[in-house]
Protein backbone atom coordinates (compact mmCIF):
# COMPACT_ATOMS: atom_id res chain seq x y z
CA UNK A 1 0.00 0.00 0.00
CA UNK A 2 1.38 3.62 -0.73
CA UNK A 3 2.21 5.72 2.05
CA UNK A 4 0.24 9.30 1.41
CA UNK A 5 2.53 11.33 0.54
CA UNK A 6 3.73 9.53 -2.22
CA UNK A 7 0.17 9.54 -3.59
CA UNK A 8 0.03 13.51 -3.26
CA UNK A 9 3.81 13.45 -4.69
CA UNK A 10 2.32 11.05 -7.88
CA UNK A 11 -0.52 13.60 -8.14
CA UNK A 12 1.08 16.64 -8.09
CA UNK A 13 3.41 15.12 -10.81
CA UNK A 14 0.44 14.22 -13.02
CA UNK A 15 -0.73 17.92 -12.68
CA UNK A 16 2.11 19.15 -13.32
CA UNK A 17 2.46 16.91 -16.35
CA UNK A 18 -0.94 17.95 -17.88
CA UNK A 19 -0.96 21.38 -16.98
CA UNK A 20 2.93 21.99 -19.01
CA UNK A 21 0.87 21.97 -23.01
CA UNK A 22 -0.91 24.86 -21.43
CA UNK A 23 1.96 26.49 -20.85
CA UNK A 24 4.44 25.19 -23.85
CA UNK A 25 3.42 28.81 -26.42
CA UNK A 26 4.48 30.55 -23.85
CA UNK A 27 8.04 29.03 -22.82
CA UNK A 28 8.43 28.24 -26.77
CA UNK A 29 7.79 32.39 -27.46
CA UNK A 30 9.93 33.17 -24.24
CA UNK A 31 13.12 31.58 -26.70
CA UNK A 32 12.36 32.31 -29.60
CA UNK A 33 14.07 35.91 -31.29
CA UNK A 34 13.00 39.02 -31.63
CA UNK A 35 14.43 38.78 -35.08
CA UNK A 36 13.11 37.36 -38.46
CA UNK A 37 14.79 36.68 -41.21
CA UNK A 38 12.38 37.25 -44.52
CA UNK A 39 12.67 36.69 -48.38
CA UNK A 40 15.89 35.19 -47.97
CA UNK A 41 17.46 34.07 -51.27
CA UNK A 42 21.26 33.76 -52.41
CA UNK A 43 22.77 34.94 -55.88
CA UNK A 44 25.81 32.91 -57.23
CA UNK A 45 27.48 33.06 -60.37
CA UNK A 46 28.47 29.46 -61.57
CA UNK A 47 31.98 28.87 -60.77
CA UNK A 48 32.81 31.34 -58.25
CA UNK A 49 33.67 31.02 -55.23
CA UNK A 50 31.78 34.35 -53.96
CA UNK A 51 28.11 34.67 -53.47
CA UNK A 52 25.79 37.11 -52.05
CA UNK A 53 22.94 35.99 -49.56
CA UNK A 54 19.85 39.04 -49.45
CA UNK A 55 16.85 39.07 -47.26
CA UNK A 56 14.95 41.86 -44.73
CA UNK A 57 15.83 41.38 -41.05
CA UNK A 58 12.63 42.51 -39.08
CA UNK A 59 13.03 43.75 -35.18
CA UNK A 60 9.92 42.66 -33.36
CA UNK A 61 10.87 44.02 -30.16
CA UNK A 62 11.14 47.57 -27.71
CA UNK A 63 14.41 47.14 -28.04
CA UNK A 64 17.71 47.42 -30.54
CA UNK A 65 19.09 44.52 -32.24
CA UNK A 66 22.77 44.20 -33.49
CA UNK A 67 24.24 41.32 -35.73
CA UNK A 68 27.90 41.11 -34.68
CA UNK A 69 28.60 38.21 -37.19
CA UNK A 70 27.27 35.68 -39.63
CA UNK A 71 28.12 31.73 -40.54
CA UNK A 72 26.87 29.21 -42.71
CA UNK A 73 28.07 25.54 -43.13
CA UNK A 74 28.69 25.76 -46.47
CA UNK A 75 31.38 28.74 -46.88
CA UNK A 76 34.38 29.52 -45.12
CA UNK A 77 34.23 33.70 -44.69
CA UNK A 78 30.42 35.47 -44.38
CA UNK A 79 30.47 38.88 -43.97
CA UNK A 80 27.95 41.91 -43.64
CA UNK A 81 28.96 43.80 -46.86
CA UNK A 82 27.19 46.86 -48.22
CA UNK A 83 28.11 48.16 -51.94
CA UNK A 84 27.42 51.96 -52.67
CA UNK A 85 28.48 54.70 -55.77
CA UNK A 86 30.89 57.29 -54.81
CA UNK A 87 31.96 59.68 -57.59
CA UNK A 88 30.46 57.20 -60.12
CA UNK A 89 32.41 54.13 -58.99
CA UNK A 90 30.96 51.48 -56.98
CA UNK A 91 32.65 50.43 -53.75
CA UNK A 92 31.92 47.38 -50.72
CA UNK A 93 33.11 47.91 -47.54
CA UNK A 94 32.53 45.19 -44.78
CA UNK A 95 30.36 46.07 -41.49
CA UNK A 96 31.66 44.96 -38.12
CA UNK A 97 27.93 44.86 -36.29
CA UNK A 98 24.17 45.71 -37.77
CA UNK A 99 21.99 47.53 -35.54
CA UNK A 100 18.07 47.32 -36.20
CA UNK A 101 16.59 49.61 -34.52
CA UNK A 102 12.99 49.00 -32.36
CA UNK A 103 10.01 47.72 -34.85
CA UNK A 104 12.01 48.62 -37.76
CA UNK A 105 13.51 46.36 -40.55
CA UNK A 106 16.69 46.27 -42.81
CA UNK A 107 16.14 45.05 -46.09
CA UNK A 108 19.62 43.38 -47.59
CA UNK A 109 19.33 43.78 -51.49
CA UNK A 110 21.26 43.68 -54.49
CA UNK A 111 23.10 47.41 -54.67
CA UNK A 112 23.07 47.87 -51.62
CA UNK A 113 23.57 45.68 -47.87
CA UNK A 114 24.20 42.17 -48.10
CA UNK A 115 25.84 39.00 -46.89
CA UNK A 116 29.15 38.43 -48.57
CA UNK A 117 29.68 34.25 -48.66
CA UNK A 118 33.40 33.38 -49.86
CA UNK A 119 35.41 30.13 -49.54
CA UNK A 120 32.48 27.59 -50.64
CA UNK A 121 32.96 24.24 -48.98
CA UNK A 122 30.07 22.41 -51.25
CA UNK A 123 28.45 23.15 -54.36
CA UNK A 124 25.13 24.99 -54.47
CA UNK A 125 22.93 25.21 -57.03
CA UNK A 126 19.95 27.05 -58.40
CA UNK A 127 16.54 25.48 -56.15
CA UNK A 128 19.28 24.62 -53.59
CA UNK A 129 19.52 26.09 -50.48
CA UNK A 130 22.05 28.36 -48.34
CA UNK A 131 22.03 27.49 -44.33
CA UNK A 132 22.82 30.79 -42.67
CA UNK A 133 23.47 31.45 -38.58
CA UNK A 134 23.16 35.21 -37.62
CA UNK A 135 24.33 35.93 -34.14
CA UNK A 136 23.74 38.35 -32.05
CA UNK A 137 25.30 40.88 -29.38
CA UNK A 138 23.57 39.44 -26.79
CA UNK A 139 25.09 35.36 -27.93
CA UNK A 140 21.87 34.56 -29.47
CA UNK A 141 21.88 32.97 -33.31
CA UNK A 142 19.07 32.89 -35.55
CA UNK A 143 19.05 30.69 -38.51
CA UNK A 144 17.68 31.17 -41.81
CA UNK A 145 17.89 29.12 -45.24
CA UNK A 146 18.50 30.74 -48.51
CA UNK A 147 17.40 29.52 -51.93
CA UNK A 148 19.51 30.02 -54.75
CA UNK A 149 17.93 31.76 -57.44
CA UNK A 150 19.75 32.06 -60.87
CA UNK A 151 22.31 34.54 -61.65
CA UNK A 152 19.75 37.46 -63.13
CA UNK A 153 17.40 37.29 -60.44
CA UNK A 154 16.54 40.41 -58.61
Amino acid sequence: MKRPAAIVSTWAFALMVSLLPAFWPTLSAAQSSPLLVQNAWVRKAPGTDTAAAYFVLKNTSAEAVTVVGVSSPVASHVMIHETSTVDGQSRMRMHEKLVIAPGKSVAFEPGGLHMMLSGFTANVAVGQTVPLTLILADGAHVQAAAVVRPLDAQ
